[in-house]
């Protein structure tokens, strides 16, 4: 609706452009907005499908060996050794004992590491590393012990006689005649047969015991007369000494009971 006035023409009245006037009014023209082209529509599970696709495509170009062909690796095969513990070791392959004082294979590295990895090493460690027979063995100094010689003692009477004194006279020394050593084994059989090594010589552990083998078992013994029929026998006793299992060094430091030559006595039988 138009508001119309006598006097004031009102937008409804514009003057309208005479026949011969050919200018005419022209209204700025409204922009207008472009448009964007529409995207074509995509869904989740066709993007999944062109993604799957590709991956068929390239796995498909690696072909699997034939049945029975084994693809080949480059790598190293280990080969394990079976370690025996009832196995004699070196340093007891030419003799009868059943420990050794000297041990050329000993593991020092790895008893080190055993001691360091050992958080109790310390409550399981104990040894009296100076032994004599000043401590150990009644009215015999050390001195007298160590002065000890059997050279002369043949077991029985070298002479005519039974009773011939090669047989049972001599210098002073114990009624049968044995090697004594205040040691410290290396390596030893346990009661179960199996060789350990023993914590002996490392940083300053030691372990010492008294070992007192005879010289001539089963033999008579000197200073008694033939009518006896005595003979030497072979005293043992049992030893618990901290250890390592050469075959397992998972096992760590444990101690292990040992038989061990104490004494060489005389027997004289009923």
């Amino acid at each position: 609706m138009c508001w119309r006035s006598p006097t004031i023409p009102t937008p409804c009245h514009q003057p309208r452009p005479h026949a011969g006037n050919h200018t005419h009014a022209l209204l700025p023209a409204t922009p207008t907005r472009r448009q964007p082209y529409p995207r074509p529509a995509t869904s989740h599970a066709h993007t999944q499908s062109l993604i799957l696709a590709c991956a068929t495509m390239v796995l498909g170009s690696v072909h699997p060996p034939p049945y029975g062909q084994q693809p080949a690796y480059s790598h190293t095969v280990y080969k394990n050794s079976y370690c025996d513990p009832t196995a004699i070791p070196a340093c007891a392959a030419n003799s009868t004992l059943t420990y050794c004082l000297k041990d050329a294979e000993y593991p020092e590295y790895d008893i080190k590491g055993a001691i360091s990895a050992d958080f109790l090493f310390v409550k399981k460690y104990a040894d009296v590393a100076s032994q004599s027979a000043d401590d150990l063995v009644d009215m015999v100094t050390k001195t007298q012990e160590e002065a000890f010689s059997y050279s002369y003692y043949t077991g029985a009477s070298t002479g005519k006689s039974p009773y011939d004194v090669t047989h049972w006279a001599g210098p002073e020394g114990y009624i049968c005649p044995s090697d004594v050593a205040y040691a410290m084994p290396k390596r030893a059989q346990n009661v179960e047969g199996k060789w350990r090594v023993i914590v002996n010589n490392v940083h300053y552990y030691t372990q010492t015991a008294r070992l007192e083998t005879c010289l001539f078992p089963e033999a008579a013994c000197r200073a008694l007369a033939p009518c006896y029929k005595s003979h030497c026998t072979q005293k043992y006793v049992y030893h618990r000494l901290l250890s390592f299992d050469p075959c397992d060094a998972y096992k760590g430091l444990f101690i292990d009971i040992y038989k061990l030559p104490s004494a060489c006595s005389c027997h004289i039988p009923a």
